[in-house]
């Protein structure tokens, strides 16, 4: 069934455009091509056909496993989009700040990634080469090398995975146990490297361990109680100990692996000092470090890479998501020291995905002659600091953290007292109704964190100002309208004695 047939149509009255305000940079396909931001989400004539877009819902409950995530909190049926924004089967028009969960650098359908795609397409060259060399893969692998840290690209090797990032993840832990003949691995609290075995086993989650467990440094909720510098000494000290440590339990791991910023954990990013101890505690000790940047890659934190930020050059680089452009691609970039396979060794029929290398090439291009990296640390400062504003009005918002356009807010309970009376417990029933209230406003966004009380914005790097401001006035306006709605009413013996002239005003 063709969904995009069936769709309703948007009035052509509804369609108006995109003013790029005075002052932006000038940064070509940041928005010309999107609806208007601003508003409540737009609805065209409304379903006649007796099923339509609630009937393939629906059908997905029916059909689809009970794995299923996205899908369950966000009810719709996208059916076209542009940059920022998504349409609707309903015709309703929605602000994307999930952005394929960090996949999507310049936004839905970006004009030069359809023209790559396209010119692969009209070409006539193969789509499937296995690992066969290819002027369009040739072309991704000089991009992608010219964008890396230097030291690492001036003495790398690429491997091309399976199609998703956790299938990059247990490449890179096959090739480091390969190469340093030991089993161990060394990764942290709060971590997600995807959904496989060996990557479930790294993740924070896992629950048959066979990985050793460090902490990971937290301003908010610090493991110590101390927050801070001293927070993250701790930790380091911590690792450190439990290598030298020959009581420990702990023998020579194969490699340790981090996030520079942890996503799924609730968008913590590891402090620059602590990311430069953890190299010169693996690099002291000859351990292998592995560095996750599937959803922090491509300019998502202010940098190329976030090891940037840091000046960390890591032994291994596990890449996905937005390397390409869109469509499925992961490869893992290391040091050629580490190359110990047999010819074989690692394989994957979808290994050689020639319309992502091309959407991949234009994108890691566009990215790096637009300088949207640094854009998106400007921009990303500038929301963080409006997100902190809306912290000091509402108690309810305990935390707002972020590196570039990779953002949380966490959600407490103010009036709950937390575990260690340090700072309230989680709320993650409040950051569920913010989620729905921002969908009602069209806006999507996702939750995450070790509660699911954080909720997170990964708008693409294409964001223009004016976008930015329409998606903070959503959410400002979703939080306070879930604030009431979870906020214990008075009784209505202290409601009828207030004074009459008391104006309303905001539930805290």
């Amino acid at each position: 069934m063709a969904v995009t047939e069936s769709a309703p149509a948007v009035p052509p009255a509804a369609r108006t455009q995109t003013r790029t305000p005075e002052g932006t940079p000038d940064v070509p396909g940041t928005g010309a091509h999107d609806p208007t931001v601003r508003g409540a989400p737009d609805r065209a004539t409304p379903d006649q056909g007796g099923g339509g877009y609630e009937g393939i819902l629906r059908r997905q409950s029916l059909r689809e496993s009970a794995a299923r995530t996205y899908a369950r909190s966000l009810p719709i049926v996208p059916v076209r989009a542009r940059g920022l924004t998504i349409e609707g089967a309903d015709g309703r028009r929605y602000l994307d700040c999930l952005s394929g969960a960090g996949t999507l650098a310049l936004g839905h359908n970006h004009p030069v990634v359809l023209e790559a795609i396209k010119k692969v397409l009209d070409s006539g060259a193969p789509l499937h080469v296995l690992d066969l060399a290819t002027p369009v893969k040739d072309a991704f692998t000089s991009e992608l090398f010219a964008t890396l840290p230097g030291e690492l690209a001036d003495n790398a090797r690429v491997q091309f995975c399976g199609p998703a990032g956790t299938d990059a993840v247990e490449a890179a832990l096959k090739l480091v146990r390969t190469a340093t003949g030991r089993s161990g691995l060394l990764a942290f609290t709060g971590a997600y490297h995807g959904m496989t075995a060996g990557a479930l086993a790294a993740s924070g989650g896992a629950t048959d361990v066979r990985v050793t467990r460090l902490p990971y440094p937290q301003q908010y909720r610090c493991p110590f109680g101390v927050g801070g510098a001293r927070g993250a000494e701790l930790a380091a000290h911590w690792t450190q100990n439990l290598l030298d440590d020959p009581k420990s339990g702990v023998t020579a791991p194969a490699a340790m692996i981090v996030e520079a910023v942890q996503g799924e954990g609730g968008v913590i990013p590891a402090p620059d000092d602590w990311m430069r101890r953890m190299r010169r505690i693996t690099a002291d000790r000859s351990i292998p470090l592995v560095v996750d940047e599937v959803q922090t890659g491509v300019g998502r934190t202010g940098a190329f890479w976030a090891v940037e930020h840091s000046g960390v050059v890591p032994d291994v680089m596990v890449l996905s998501k937005a390397i390409g452009g869109s469509l499925p691609l992961a490869v893992i970039v290391y040091r050629s020291e580490l190359d110990a396979w047999e010819p074989g060794a690692h394989a994957g029929t979808f290994r050689g995905n020639q319309l992502a290398m091309a959407a991949g090439t234009a994108t890691l291009a566009y990215v790096r002659e637009n300088k949207l990296a640094e854009r998106a640390g400007v921009l990303g400062d500038r929301i963080l600091g409006r997100l902190r504003g809306l912290a000091a009005a509402h108690p309810c918002v305990g935390d707002v953290r972020g590196r570039g356009l990779m953002i949380g807010v966490e959600l407490v309970d103010p009036d709950a007292a937390g575990p260690d009376d340090l700072v309230p417990p989680a709320s993650p029933a409040l950051a569920l109704a913010v989620q729905q209230e921002c969908l009602a406003r069209g806006l999507i966004v996702e939750l995450g964190g070790r509660h699911s009380a954080v909720v997170r914005l990964l708008p693409p790097l294409t964001l223009t100002d004016e976008q930015a401001t329409a998606v903070l006035d959503r959410f400002a306006d979703a939080l306070a309208a879930a604030e009431r709605a979870h906020t214990p009413q008075p009784p209505a013996s202290r409601r009828a004695t207030a004074p009459a002239t008391a104006a309303p005003g905001p539930s805290h």
